[in-house]
């Protein structure tokens, strides 16, 4: 889609970081604006934000691990803009950082059901409207975990890693029917954003209690991340410039840090010569 002006965007984890970005990168396309997260306060903030900023923009809470508040953003959008041109899966939350062994299973649901079942509902709400106008472009928000895989991120690893299978399976399933709707996904390494910080946004139905040990880990863990981010991570805005180039340009992969395809190109090498995996530097 190389002209955005007037067309209709929808955005998932839309109130804050990359979701936000992406969302005034593309009001500033002339793009009209669906935002939907789970954090309500925020959200109404960023959209006023937005809309001072001369933005057409809908805020609307969504709770993305459930698909029916995913079919009501979908039946919100056609009701209130007619129509729906862009979807960005980017609603997302990291792991705790801790091992895989440490885990309940309450952990891996709420992740996947985010990060991963997000992306399936909301292509499960609007593709059919996009297949039926034969035009419009999707980005799913994966990670550069989905290319390599560090420990103590176990479920975010493996969600993101699922969401790259499923856009490069959508992307082939789209062009053999000769559909008009593109597809691309995202793998960012650092950003700037309040992912490590996610837990604040964690349904009840997810909850657990960390002993003591485990509180120690995940405190090690955060400062490790805080570190890291102040050192490495790109703006969220560079983020958004590169994922509206993309869209334009209708190209799959949307790779931020150059690091990121060494290590992968490092991964990759290991598995084609049969050698066992080594960690990637952190």
């Amino acid at each position: 889609m190389e002209d955005l002006a007037g067309k209709v965007a929808v955005i998932t984890g839309a109130a804050s970081g990359i979701g936000f970005a992406m969302a005034r990168r593309f009001a500033a396309e002339g793009m009209r604006l669906v935002l939907a997260d789970i954090e309500r306060p925020v959200l109404e903030r960023s959209s006023a934000t937005l809309a001072t900023e001369g933005a057409d923009v809908l805020p609307v809470p969504t709770d993305v691990t459930l698909a029916a508040d995913v079919q009501a953003l979908a039946a919100t959008t056609l009701d209130h803009f007619g129509d729906v041109h862009l979807l960005c899966n980017n609603a997302g939350v990291g792991s705790r950082g801790l091992p895989v062994a440490e885990l309940p299973l309450r952990d891996f649901e709420w992740v996947l059901g985010v990060n991963l079942f997000g992306v399936i509902h909301g292509l499960n709400a609007f593709l059919p409207h996009l297949r039926a106008n034969d035009v419009g472009h999707v980005v799913n928000t994966a990670s550069a975990s989905a290319l390599y895989h560090l420990p103590r991120m176990g479920p975010y690893n493996a969600s993101k890693a699922g969401v790259l299978a499923l856009s490069e399976t959508l992307k082939f399933e789209l062009e053999a029917e000769g559909s008009g709707v593109g597809v691309s996904v995202l793998c960012p390494s650092w950003v700037r954003t309040n992912i490590s910080t996610a837990d604040r946004n964690r349904p009840e139905r997810f909850a657990y209690e960390l002993d003591t040990a485990q509180m120690e880990q995940l405190a090690e863990y955060k400062a490790r991340r805080r570190e890291q981010l102040a050192t490495i991570a790109l703006d969220p805005s560079e983020v958004a410039d590169k994922v509206c180039a993309a869209v334009k340009a209708n190209r799959f992969y949307i790779l931020t840090h150059e690091p990121s395809r060494e290590l992968f190109e490092s991964r990759a090498r290991r598995i084609l010569d049969g050698e066992n995996p080594v960690e990637p530097p952190q």
